[in-house]
C-alpha cells in the first residue's frame, strides 16, 4: 500500500509532485501556474496531486518571477470606526475578484505611523496602495509617488489634482444635514466637526455656513467646535458649550460615532433626543449595521466608493500611466430616522 503520510516540517515541492506524478518539474509548474499549452487533463492531474500532498505555493518565489506580489495594502486612519471597516470589506472584496490579496494598515490619525505604514508596505512590494490620508501635510504622499508606486486616496482628498482619488461629495452633505435642520426649524445648529486641515472636514463646514447664511442665520464661531475624530472628546466639548451659556437646538456631528457620542452626553446631561435636541450625522453606518438609535445621517454608497477606488487602483496597476488622474465624487443624500 502506497504511503501517503508526508512530514509536516518538510515542505512539499514541485520536485515530490513531479516525482508523485511522472512528470518533468517544468510540467508541473506551468499546470499548477495553469499555463496554456498543459493540457487540462495534465493540470488536473498534477493539481489533484498538489492537493493531496498539502503542496502550498512559494508566494515570494512567484512574485520574484512575475514582479507582482498580488497584495494591496489598504491604509486608514481608525479601522474601530465601523465605516472604515464595511469599506475595508467592501474593498476586499473587489480585490479579491481581481485576483488580489488585502494587507490592512491602521495609522489612528497619526502623521508618524501613516509614514510607517507606507513605508512597511514598500518593503513588502505591495502592488499597489489605497490610502485615506492623514493630511497633516502631504510629504507621506509625495513618498509614495517618488517610489512610483500606483495609489488612491479615499474619503480625503488634496486642493492640486495630481492624486487619484475617491471622496463623497462632503460640502453637499454638510449642507444638506444643516438644511434639513433649518427647514425643521432649528436655527442654533452646533457643528461638532474634525480638524480642517482634513479636507472632508473643511468641506462640510464650508456646506453648513452656506446653508445658514442661505436662510440668513449669522453662523456663530461659539457654535463651530473642533473635536477630536477617533476617540472624540464630545462629553466635555458639550459640557463646556452648555456652561459658558451658549445655547443650541441642534447638533450636526461630523460623522456618525460622534453623532452617538453626541446623543450619549446630551442623554446624560438630561437633554432628549430630538425632544430637546436634535441630531444629524455622516455615514450612513446603519446602511449596513443595526443599531438601537435610529439616527438621521448623510449617506453616500460605501459598496460604490469601494468599487471605484478599486477600479481605479487596477487601471493605474495595468496601464501603468502616470499623467493621467481619476478623481470620483460619490454623491450623497440624507437619510431621514428618528433623531432629527
Amino acid at each position: 500500500m502506497e504511503d501517503r503520510t508526508y512530514k509536516k516540517s518538510n515542505r512539499i515541492t514541485m520536485k515530490d509532485i513531479a516525482s508523485k506524478t511522472g512528470f518533468t518539474v517544468n510540467t508541473v509548474s506551468r499546470a499548477l501556474s495553469n499555463k496554456s499549452d498543459i493540457s487540462e487533463e495534465t493540470k488536473k492531474q498534477i493539481k489533484e496531486a498538489a492537493n493531496e500532498m498539502g503542496y502550498i505555493g512559494n508566494s515570494i518565489a512567484g512574485a520574484l518571477r512575475s514582479g507582482s506580489t498580488k497584495t494591496i495594502s489598504i491604509i486608514l486612519g481608525d479601522i474601530s470606526n465601523p465605516m472604515f471597516a464595511i469599506l475595508v470589506k467592501e474593498m476586499e472584496v473587489s480585490l479579491r475578484e481581481q485576483g488580489y490579496n488585502a494587507m490592512i494598515l491602521n495609522t489612528e490619525e497619526s502623521y508618524i505611523l501613516e509614514e510607517q505604514a507606507i513605508l512597511s508596505s514598500l518593503s513588502k512590494n505591495v502592488d499597489g496602495i489605497i490610502i485615506c490620508p492623514t493630511q497633516k501635510d502631504d510629504s507621506n504622499i509625495k513618498l509614495l509617488k517618488l517610489n512610483k508606486i500606483p495609489f488612491v486616496l479615499i474619503g480625503r482628498r488634496f486642493v492640486e489634482d495630481t492624486y487619484d482619488y475617491v471622496v463623497v461629495d462632503d460640502k453637499k452633505g454638510g449642507y444638506l444635514a444643516t438644511k434639513h435642520l433649518i427647514d425643521n426649524g432649528y436655527k442654533r445648529i452646533l457643528s461638532l466637526n474634525g480638524p480642517q486641515y482634513i479636507s472632508s472636514a473643511k468641506e462640510r463646514l464650508e456646506g453648513y455656513r452656506r446653508a445658514l447664511v442661505e436662510s440668513n442665520i449669522e453662523p456663530e464661531l461659539s457654535l463651530s467646535k473642533e473635536v477630536n475624530i477617533t476617540s472624540g472628546n464630545c462629553y466635555e466639548i458639550i459640557k463646556k458649550t452648555i456652561q459658558d451659556g451658549v445655547s443650541f437646538d441642534a447638533v450636526f456631528a461630523f460623522n456618525d460615532l460622534l453623532a452617538w457620542e453626541a446623543i450619549f452626553t446630551l442623554n446624560e446631561l438630561g437633554l432628549r433626543v430630538p425632544d430637546d435636541i436634535a441630531v444629524v450625522g455622516f455615514d450612513n453606518i446603519q446602511s449596513k449595521l443595526l443599531f438601537p438609535v435610529p439616527l438621521t445621517s448623510i449617506s453616500a454608497s460605501k459598496t460604490e466608493m469601494a468599487r471605484k477606488t478599486v477600479e481605479i487602483l487596477m487601471k493605474k496597476i495595468t496601464d501603468k500611466i502616470s499623467d493621467i488622474y481619476y478623481n470620483e465624487i460619490i454623491d450623497v443624500e440624507l437619510i431621514k430616522r428618528g433623531t432629527a
